[in-house]
């Protein structure tokens, strides 16, 4: 065999190698892709207080594309999420209820955001949170 024949060897090694590690590359990206699941059970906690809280946080969960359930417990302050990871993000979620004033683990809600809610709904006020204690307050 020729040195020509050696060096043609190995770039056609090295190509073929190359195109190995492509192609690997790009097969994970695509299991990546897969693993987004089109109803994903989430849930995180939210600050928020009373009824009208509640119906805040529910429905700036609900507006966001890809939300199929969400529910918000007062006592608990856990929301609980059915979505679809193709649609949207966890993040994006929090940052539309952090936009309606309550603040969500990651996403504080702006001054202006919070400042927009109900009088009673002001949860970072310890005198108004001792108010709602054992009490569900409706709209």
């Amino acid at each position: 065999m020729g040195r020509n024949d050696k060096t043609n060897n190995n770039k056609m090694k090295k190509f073929i190698f190359l195109c190995s590690i492509f192609l690997l590359g790009f097969s994970v990206q695509a299991q990546e892709e897969v693993k987004k699941k089109k109803n994903a059970k989430v849930a995180f906690e939210v600050d928020g207080i009373c009824g009208m809280c509640k119906k805040r946080i529910e429905t700036a969960a609900l507006k966001t594309k890809g939300v199929k359930f969400a529910i918000w417990d007062v006592k608990s302050h856990q929301m609980n999420l059915i979505m679809d990871e193709r649609k949207t993000s966890l993040d994006t979620i929090k940052k539309n209820i952090s936009k309606v004033g309550h603040d969500v683990k990651g996403f504080k809600a702006s001054d202006e955001a919070y400042n927009s809610v109900h009088p009673c709904c002001k949860y970072r006020d310890r005198k108004i949170v001792l108010d709602h204690e054992g009490k569900l307050k409706k709209q």
